[in-house]
């Protein structure tokens, strides 16, 4: 399905890591899927990165990854959209994922470069129609292959709920409902989703899902995570007094047994909003978009106060600090849980995810993982379309919301790595996977979008509906010998209990266990606000339904003294986790943030380093355990070979597997005094001259 749109050749890509203006000639092109840079001098065999993906190469950029693109006039950089008057002489591309392109157009044709500039700021960056994306093309001109989708649950069936309800034991007091088949409650619902089964359809239908606490997943003692959409805030005075009475009802009817008392957050007040964390992100990706090595090394001499400014790990900080207060209420108190937002489909995203990550080891696996993120995210009605802005419609909506998560997510891998199944590679290539327009589950809005416009009738060439590819299919990118890099090799499933203790140990947590005993437990099946019920409808008649209970009623220090208690014992990688917060706790991603950058790379080092030697080892194990299958079942020892190590740890750098091990700059462009109060430059040069470029030795 895809098309040549425009292309330019004599085209000079430079080398942007060491400033020398060293780089290599070629043809740029434009497609309707992606712009690409193809070098005659094309990376040979031993030279060819290991973990390559299979869609995009390395001087690929599809159209949805183009974030910005600047010219070049006369060394001054200029921020280029819309019609020109006058084209650059160099192009510079700043892609979503962080890396930095560099083409000088001075030796093409004038008519080229024009076709070229104006048809690569058109196709990446100017408004287009849904149908006009590349995913269409693709699913209209591709086979239908619906293979592989990796144990991952989908929930689009109805099926997949009750079986979810089932696994969380879940189904005593909550039901799936199919009330919205045909969309007919609301459009940003999916079509199945799970209510508490006292919740009449009635009253679903009758504001349109609004006002409905709509259950994400139950704790192991019976407590609920549950989200809300709320009301618009500003309506007349007889609608906001109906709406009070509807909800009045909702919980009049689910304030008796078996439920548990519940606690509301709005997360519109208690979290950062969009916007801010969008103004967060938009500063921070600026620290590691470096044009060459003398903005890098003019960046690294105040690092952490510029780190610090963007407030991006402040805003993961109190996000995960958010996670925990709500895991504490569920574990600790034995309380349900009501996220209220707008439309229930952004932070309550965020949030219930992290805390279904923090509390059931399943979401710790892969294919678990997958299918909470389908869960919450995919069929949750999260406006991916919208906050990652890839159809250029506006910018006043799109918002990193789904990056977030996964630096919260990375948070938790790099400080228990032992507790997932998956790595931070895996977390890095999901980011990146965000932008590749050939699968639906990150570019459709809601479950509603996607199905109306799966219809192929637009498409003269389209018979049937359209089969889009899942993400989760990990073979479409990448062949087997790079998927193990998505994969923890330390990673140990959770052990199956005796039969003879199930019944004993069915519903006790080993870290629940050795959590404190705070002085004023409620009973767990206490009837959902029974008591309080008088006080709670004469507040709810003045206030919104989220402040009902506030944060502010709990002991200043239950908080605290939850979380260091769980510090304090030995972790348990099958029960709760809590992610550690206090200052420098949260870290920088960067794998993801510095992978193209080689002044940051460590040389022999990093994590991936670490993981490549593992797997290195277990490659060595299989072989013998190969080598003694045969033995032992008395096979001619001759035919066996052992299998070819891939890796060679020593020469890795922290860049792998993205970047080869690549070479430093040669001086970096500090003011002079401050490197001779080092060392004496000489000795810096001579340093440089020894150091032994590894990278024709690269397997």
């Amino acid at each position: 399905g895809e098309l040549l749109l425009c292309e330019a050749n004599m085209v000079y890509k430079y080398i942007q890591e060491d400033g020398s203006n060293r780089g290599t000639y070629g043809k740029l092109v434009c497609t309707n899927f992606k712009i690409a840079f193809l070098d005659d001098d094309s990376a040979s065999d031993d030279n060819e990165p290991q973990f390559k993906n299979k869609i995009i190469g390395e001087n690929d950029i599809t159209l949805q990854c183009v974030d910005q693109i600047y010219g070049v006039y006369d060394e001054k950089k200029k921020l280029l959209t819309g019609q020109l008057r006058k084209y650059p002489e160099k192009l510079i591309i700043y892609c979503k994922d962080l890396r930095v392109f560099h083409f000088c157009l001075r030796y093409t044709k004038e008519e080229e470069v024009k076709r070229i500039v104006s048809g690569i700021i058109h196709h990446s960056q100017t408004p287009k129609l849904l149908k006009r994306l590349f995913l269409f093309s693709y699913a209209s001109a591709a086979p239908n292959n619906t293979e592989g989708r990796n144990q991952t649950v989908m929930f689009d069936t109805l099926e997949d709920w009750r079986v979810e309800l089932e696994r969380t034991k879940g189904n005593v007091k909550y039901k799936a409902v199919t009330i919205n088949e045909g969309y007919r409650v609301s459009e940003k619902l999916p079509l199945y989703f799970v209510v508490p089964i006292c919740v009449s359809e009635e009253n679903i239908l009758k504001y349109e899902g609004r006002g409905i606490p709509i259950w994400c997943w139950s704790c192991h003692n019976g407590a609920a995570l549950l989200k809300m959409s709320a009301f618009p805030k500003e309506q007349d005075d007889s609608t906001s007094q109906t709406q009070k009475a509807f909800l009045d009802g909702i919980y009049k009817t689910i304030s008796k047994a078996p439920y548990e008392l519940l606690k509301t957050d709005d997360l519109s007040s208690s979290l950062p909003s969009l916007q801010d964390i969008q103004t967060a992100y938009t500063r921070f990706k600026q620290l590691f978009l470096i044009d060459n090595s003398t903005d890098f090394w003019a960046t690294d001499v105040k690092w952490f106060s510029l780190l610090e400014s963007t407030n991006w790990l402040e805003i993961i900080r109190r996000v995960l600090k958010k996670a925990i207060e709500v895991a504490e209420c569920l574990e600790r108190q034995h309380t349900n849980v009501l996220l209220i937002e707008e439309c229930a489909t952004d932070l309550c995203c965020v949030i219930s995810t992290l805390v279904q990550v923090m509390m059931d080891s399943y979401s710790r696996t892969k294919s678990g993982f997958q299918s909470l993120i389908q869960k919450e995210w995919v069929i949750g009605g999260h406006g991916f379309l919208d906050r990652c802005n890839h159809l250029h419609k506006s910018d006043k909506e799109e918002a990193p919301v789904f990056l977030l998560l996964l630096n919260c997510v990375w948070q938790l891998v790099q400080q228990y790595p032992l507790a997932f199944e998956f790595t931070e590679t895996y977390l890095t290539v999901l980011s990146d996977s965000l932008y590749v327009p050939i699968f639906s589950t990150f570019f459709f809005n809601s479950q509603h979008q996607k199905d109306t416009n799966t219809s192929g009738e637009s498409l003269k060439t389209q018979s049937g509906p359209f089969r889009f590819l899942t993400v989760w299919d990990w073979s479409v990118q990448f062949d087997p010998k790079a998927q193990a890099f998505l994969n923890n090799p330390l990673y140990a499933e959770k052990p199956k209990p005796d039969k003879s203790q199930r019944k004993t140990t069915r519903f006790k947590h080993q870290r629940q266990l050795s959590l404190p005993l705070t002085a004023t437990k409620s009973t767990t099946k206490r009837g959902f606000f029974r008591e309080e019920t008088d006080h709670f409808i004469k507040n709810i008649l003045g206030k919104r339904i989220s402040k009902f209970i506030n944060s502010s009623d709990e002991p200043p220090n239950s908080f605290r003294e939850f979380y260091d208690s769980w510090h304090s014992k030995p972790v348990d990688y099958y029960g709760l986790l809590i992610p550690r917060i206090d200052g420098p706790e949260i870290k920088v991603w960067a794998q993801r943030y510095l992978r193209w950058i080689p002044e940051a790379q460590l040389h022999g080092g990093g994590t991936i380093a670490t993981a490549a030697k593992i797997l290195d080892l277990m490659e060595e194990v299989q072989s013998l355990q190969v080598k003694m299958d045969e033995e032992h079942s008395q096979a001619i020892s001759g035919d066996v070979c052992s299998v070819p190590l891939l890796r060679n740890s020593a020469r890795l750098s922290s860049l792998f597997p993205f970047a080869l091990l690549q070479r430093q700059s040669i001086k970096p462009a500090l003011p002079t005094s401050t490197w001779k109060d080092l060392e004496d430059e000489d000795d810096l040069v001579k340093r440089d001259d020894e150091f032994v470029d590894l990278t024709g030795d690269m397997p």
